[in-house]
């Protein structure tokens, strides 16, 4: 029996061929986190220099989170840290391979098994060329960042995501034309390229990119994978960098192999870098920089929860909630999200949280439960 999800895709694809505008703000209410700091623990803070966009894993175990970061926006030497505890305390800065150094993006790690059940961790550095670094041993050692083909990108993996086949994988990411090659080859006016490119050997080769989509109009990036509950479907979460509609979503029943059209999402969901987990009820958290056309938290770390069955219908969701003011701008938020086997909620990221000083690196923790006991002190 074909999955619901599929018909749910179908009459989005049809509504986005209307060009029906979504509003540019929300109804939904916001819970405040920002004062309750005894949910904040920092992994990284150094007084004058700017600690940026994060990337985490939850290892097996349920208690060792690996967590990388650039010095610098949006590039600069990889920082690399490990909490054996589940984020209640961070290591020193641990040592890293030479070519670390080098990253000119923002660093992505992610988990990885292949086909004989052989699990590993890699971490991509992007721009051009893409380059990926791999430990066989759960990150207590790794390779050097290598190249992995002639081409290249902006945040270079949003996402990895395991497929049904076992060792395959499917990762996606974005370039305007200044990255995907050696030359800079942007127009005019700039095009927007949301790319896909597979692993059939558990991440450590990857197939020459395709092109998903493109559009000069809007400009989709930085793409955010959630597969649906009953596995069938892939929905990717994606920004819209021109400010001028909210953020957009595109769906695959194929395993990646092709994808409906981009569809505006409700302005709810509209912000950037978007990072979603299932809770143990099977709702979602999903993470993101507050890019709302007209929101009070604009510009602040924030969080959406919902539902799939939101996301495929295009409803609001239940509510979103604001993790944690940002002082400057909409400098902040590339999070990694973690759950716990109790249901614990472990996000990370980068922000300026103290006015007039640099952004550094904290992590907040938290559970539904407790979110839905605000919520309902708010009806």
């Amino acid at each position: 029996m074909k999955s619901h999800y599929s018909l749910f895709a179908l009459f989005l694809l049809v509504a986005s061929s209307a060009g029906a505008e979504q509003p540019a703000a929300y109804t939904i209410p916001t819970l405040d986190l920002a004062d309750q700091t005894d949910r904040q623990v920092v992994v990284d803070r150094e007084s004058g220099q700017y600690l940026g966009h994060v990337s985490t894993v939850l290892l097996e175990d349920n208690k060792t989170i690996l967590c990388v970061y650039p010095k610098g926006h949006g590039g600069g030497a990889i920082v690399y840290k490990r909490s054996n505890d589940a984020g209640l305390t961070w290591s020193d800065r641990l040592p890293t391979p030479k070519s670390w150094a080098t990253s000119k993006e923002v660093p992505t790690i992610h988990r990885t098994v292949d086909a004989d059940g052989k699990k590993r961790l890699i971490m991509w550095s992007g721009l051009y060329p893409a380059r990926l670094a791999v430990s066989k041993d759960d990150g207590a050692s790794w390779s050097e960042l290598n190249p992995v083909g002639d081409w290249g990108g902006i945040v270079v993996m949003g996402f990895v995501e395991k497929l049904s086949k076992p060792g395959r994988y499917l990762a996606m990411f974005h370039d305007d034309g200044r990255f995907f090659t050696k030359e800079n080859k942007q127009q005019k006016p700039v095009e927007f390229r949301l790319y896909k490119t597979f692993s059939a050997d558990g991440g450590l080769t990857w197939s020459y990119p395709e092109v998903v989509q493109k559009n000069s109009d809007i400009h989709l990036c930085e793409p955010g994978c959630i597969r649906s509950p009953d596995g069938k479907q892939l929905a990717v979460l994606l920004r819209e960098n021109r400010r001028r509609r909210n953020s957009h979503v595109i769906f695959s029943d194929d395993e990646g192999q092709t994808w409906t059209a981009p569809r505006e999402l409700p302005a709810a969901l509209t912000g950037d870098r978007h990072t979603g987990r299932y809770t143990p009820d099977g709702r979602l958290f999903i993470s993101f920089r507050d890019t709302t056309r007209e929101s009070p938290t604009k510009g602040d770390w924030v969080a959406w929860v919902g539902t799939y069955e939101d996301i495929a219908q295009g409803h609001e969701g239940q509510y979103r909630v604001r993790l944690m003011d940002n002082t400057k701008g909409a400098d902040c938020t590339y999070p990694g999200v973690e759950v716990l086997r109790d249901g614990t909620l472990v996000t990370t990221t980068y922000g300026h949280w103290v006015k007039g000083e640099m952004p550094f690196i904290v992590s907040i923790r938290l559970k539904l439960e407790e979110l839905d006991r605000m919520y309902a002190g708010q009806k």
